[in-house]
């Protein structure tokens, strides 16, 4: 039997309850405190049942940020809820002026006494309009180098002074946000790290979103239909008919074995990653690696998978789930695409969430290979101080 989203969402607190959910935290934490041997265990056993995580972004960006620099009341009070999915977080990073170059952001908090006052504009928030918390970045001291003023925040979404308006994208659907925060008001007690040193911290957010957004399912593998490159490999199995299938055509055979070759590589490079951290090794830089590779990996495959329906691939279904000529409203638009179309369009954006293509590979360049830095004439300049469009 198929659950529906609704279903799994009221059935979910009893697998959070197991503590499966994220097996290797401490118990306390909401996990089950199992070793790293046992977890890979547990792994393999649940596997067949699809026993998808909610709350990704809780569990793949805040955690990692408050296992590393979160105090013992901070990581009490929200990991729980993170596992239960009873809080649901988003991340505040990225700017209209602040993308790729993330630590020139110009969002400013300012300290009145045992809390701190917030301003400003931050964008492309995946599911803010969900979300009851949110990962802030902030400058704190606009004085010193961009990335040595920014501190880092927990975030109430449904505080005072918190606006997300919804950006809704070419298939329809509403995944990013754009958040405006006049005068929010955050307790000192929500902020993780130390007071200028939130750039440490927000690495190990952003650690942990490339290796989210390079692994099996991300930024839209599932709309190939829940199977991946398995489900790309039964499309072009499938016979009209008069008994053809793309299959049978020596290039597109071609073609497909390329594409589970890639899907392989990326897989044992996400489990070498994973090995690490179950290791006890911080993520790092490394994690770019895997997010390079996937994002055009996973375009190409969704474009692979529309090929397959040929002609089928310009239909939509009408509510009867009969195809139809009509328009449909933007609201419906993704449901009534075919499956795979909607995972084509909604692909386009693998290779810029989580880090531009651009950017990780300069990651992977600087802090994987340790070749030099591009020449930065503002690197060591006061953030005040530096030119802004």
């Amino acid at each position: 039997m198929v659950r529906s989203r609704d279903a799994y969402e009221e059935w979910y607190p009893t697998f959070a309850a197991t503590g499966l959910v994220a097996a290797t935290w401490p118990v306390e934490y909401g996990g089950a405190g199992l070793s790293a041997e046992e977890a890979r265990v547990v792994e393999a056993e649940l596997a067949p049942l699809n026993l998808g995580r909610l709350n990704p972004l809780g569990l793949n960006l805040a955690a990692p940020a408050l296992f590393a620099h979160g105090t013992e009341a901070q990581r009490r009070r929200f990991l729980p809820p993170i596992v239960a999915n009873q809080e649901v977080w988003c991340q505040l990073f990225s700017e209209p002026g602040a993308g790729s170059d993330l630590a020139s952001l110009s969002t400013r908090a300012l300290r009145d006494g045992d809390e701190w006052v917030v301003t400003g504009q931050k964008v492309w928030s995946t599911w803010a309009h969900l979300a009851d918390f949110g990962v802030l970045l902030a400058r704190t001291d606009p004085g010193v180098p961009k990335r040595r003023g920014l501190t880092y925040f927990l975030v109430d979404m449904h505080a005072r002074g918190v606006d997300v308006r919804p950006l809704r994208h070419i298939t329809g659907d509403v995944d990013f946000n754009e958040v405006f925060l006049e005068a929010v008001r955050i307790p000192d007690a929500h902020r993780v790290g130390a007071e200028n040193e939130g750039w440490s911290v927000a690495n190990a957010t952003l650690s942990g979103e490339r290796q989210m957004v390079a692994g099996s399912g991300s930024g839209g593998v599932d709309r190939i239909g829940g199977g991946g490159v398995e489900r790309l490999l039964s499309l072009a199995r499938t016979r009209d008919r008069d008994g053809r299938a793309n299959w049978d055509e020596p290039l597109t055979r071609q073609r497909l074995a390329g594409l589970w070759s890639e899907d392989r590589m990326r897989n044992w490079t996400n489990q070498r990653v994973r090995a690490g951290l179950k290791a006890g090794r911080p993520l790092g830089p490394e994690s770019s690696i895997g997010k390079v590779h996937q994002g055009d990996l996973n375009q190409r495959m969704q474009i692979a998978a529309v090929d397959q329906l040929g002609a089928g691939a310009t239909a939509w279904a009408d509510q009867a789930g009969e195809t139809s000529e009509r328009p449909v409203t933007p609201a419906r638009y993704s449901e009534s695409l075919p499956y795979e179309v909607a995972g084509m369009l909604r692909s386009r954006a693998n290779t810029i969430e989580g880090g531009t293509t651009e950017i990780n590979k300069n990651v992977v360049a600087e802090r994987v290979l340790r070749l030099p830095r591009e020449p930065d004439a503002w690197r060591d300049a006061p953030w005040q101080d530096v030119p802004r469009s």
